[in-house]
Formats: structure tokens, sequence, C-alpha cells
């Protein structure tokens, strides 16, 4: 399992946010995948998680495209490229299952579990803050591709259904896309 300073030690104190555990106990998810909120928290990752956003309301707020609701986990703007959109990630009532949401609604697959979606963000922050080819990539456009395919076989070990596909599921087309 995942802990606060494993995360703090690549995001940084302040970018690491815990969840209240009054505000999570009454969720609808297994009770070891709250305790990693509260214990271990969410960290802010580049490119993915700006903002870590617990929704308050008891039933799961965040709406997708099929009708499913799910419990609001994060919120990121992309700098708010386009004003108003918003991406998310949320988890699953009952399963624990984490989902990328995309402004208009739909779900993309992330992670089976929140242990294991907190486990492949600590692997790829960490990968990513270690990384002088992925934290400076211009001119080096092959050894970053490189490295990101390394990355991606690492992560695919973490939550092999996490990499099942490649449209519907958001870790295969996100480090496909990094470098654009």
């Amino acid at each position: 399992m995942t802990t606060f300073d494993e995360l703090t030690a690549w995001a940084g104190t302040g970018d690491v946010i815990r969840a209240d555990p009054a505000v999570v106990s009454g969720r609808q998810i297994p009770g070891e995948q709250k305790a990693l909120l509260v214990d271990a928290g969410i960290p802010v990752v580049d490119q993915l998680i700006e903002y870590v956003s617990f929704q308050m309301e008891a039933a799961p707020a965040l709406q997708t495209s099929t009708g499913r609701s799910l419990y609001l986990l994060t919120q990121n703007h992309h700098g708010d490229l386009v004003p108003g959109l918003q991406w998310s990630f949320g988890v699953e009532p009952g399963t624990g299952t984490v989902y990328y949401v995309l402004p208009q609604g739909e779900a993309w697959f992330a992670n089976s579990s929140i242990d294991l979606w907190l486990r492949t963000l600590h692997h790829y922050g960490l990968h990513v803050s270690e990384s002088e080819v992925l934290r400076d990539p211009d001119d080096r456009e092959d050894e970053a591709l490189a490295e990101l395919r390394i990355l991606a076989d690492e992560l695919k070990k973490i939550d092999p259904p996490a990499f099942d596909g490649y449209h519907g599921f958001i870790w295969a087309e996100f480090l496909d896309r990094w470098l654009w």
C-alpha cells in the first residue's frame, strides 16, 4: 500500500491531500480503500490532477454519460485551456473502481481500486520526478518515447486491467500522448 510519506517524497507535502475521515465515512466503497484516502491521501499530478476535491455530499455526485454516479476525487481544468471544461477522477460505489471522467461525462477506466490507482500515481509521479529526460524532453523525443514505453510496462505490472485496451483506458492513452 502506498503511504503519505512515499507520495510527499516526490509530490511535496502541500501537494498530497488527505480526506477528512468524517467526509468519507459514509461512502459506499471498501473500508481499506477509504482508509487509504484518509491515511495516504491523493497527490497533485502534473497533467492529470490539478485539485484534489473530495465531494461533501454523501451520495455520489460525479455524473457519467451512461447515467452512472461516482464519488468525486479530483478535478483538472488543464490550466483552463477551454474555460468551463473539467476532467475528474471518481470512484465507483461498491467496487472502489477508479474512472477518469471526461468533460462530456464519458468515464474511462483508470484502475481496479483506489489502492492500485494510488500505486500507479505514485510510480508515475516518482518516475517523472526523477527522470532527466521526461522533465525536459525537448530535442530528446526518441529517448522520452522509449522511457514512456518502459514506464507503461512498469505501470501495467501494477494493475494489468488498466492496460487491457486503448480507447476508454486512461493510462494507455495518457502515456501515448504525454509528449504532445
